[in-house]
């Protein structure tokens, strides 16, 4: 597939990297001819140097044939301006991406509907769950952050106690997969838990430290 990279700082050269080490077309863009010195020595992928609002450099990024852009500057307002204008005047480019790099800013770049990742939101979540409570792990993160799927271990205490039951007073959680023995299935809120069980569920902050304290009471009576 071919994918554009508008920015080519230290987020946009990793991204940049990782979607060629994935075996797609990039083509990196950047004012600063400079900036493609962050690029991976094994990146062979092109770049274009040039202001990414002038339609001579995004002629030359060949956008008419991408499938997706992200627009990663340090500049959210830039980035903004950059997605919109790729969504408008290329509406065959299936994925447009913008970076959020102040979180005082997401509300501007969401007036415009464009589909965002804040690096500094999603990184401040994954920093605070692991300070919480590191025996929950996050496996996926949707938006930014807001809800995430995690995986957590059954201890002792709660072995042959109903998948209801554990989440019952719990809001803002669902639980979506239970493995056993390197098995996952679908389980009923009547499944019984066992020790040693994997249960995968999906939650807001709110709902993970809801079992988080569940989990520390212990079987009820």
């Amino acid at each position: 597939m071919n994918f554009i990279v508008v920015g080519c700082g230290r987020f946009g050269a990793d991204l940049a990297y990782r979607l060629f080490q994935n075996g797609h077309q990039v083509v990196v863009v950047d004012a600063n001819p400079k900036a493609f010195n962050r690029l991976h020595p094994d990146f062979r992928g092109r770049t274009v140097e040039g202001d990414s609002l002038s339609a001579d450099t995004l002629a030359r990024a060949a956008t008419d044939k991408a499938e997706g852009v992200a627009v990663v500057t340090n500049s959210d307002t830039m980035n903004a301006v950059i997605g919109h204008t790729v969504r408008v005047h290329f509406p065959n480019v299936k994925q447009v991406v913008v970076r959020n790099y102040d979180p005082a800013m997401r509300g501007m770049l969401e007036a415009f509907g464009l589909q965002i990742v804040s690096s500094t939101a999603w990184g401040a979540e994954r920093v605070q769950e692991l300070m919480i409570d590191p025996s929950f792990r996050a496996v996926f993160s949707a938006g930014n952050g807001e809800v995430e799927i995690y995986e957590m271990f059954i201890p002792e205490k709660w072995n042959n106690v109903t998948v209801s039951a554990l989440l019952d007073g719990c809001q803002e959680i669902v639980c979506t997969a239970l493995t056993r023995a390197g098995r996952a299935e679908l389980p009923a809120g009547e499944t019984k838990l066992q020790r040693g069980d994997i249960l995968t569920v999906s939650a807001t902050l709110a709902g993970v430290r809801a079992l988080r304290a569940k989990l520390q009471e212990g079987k009820e009576a």
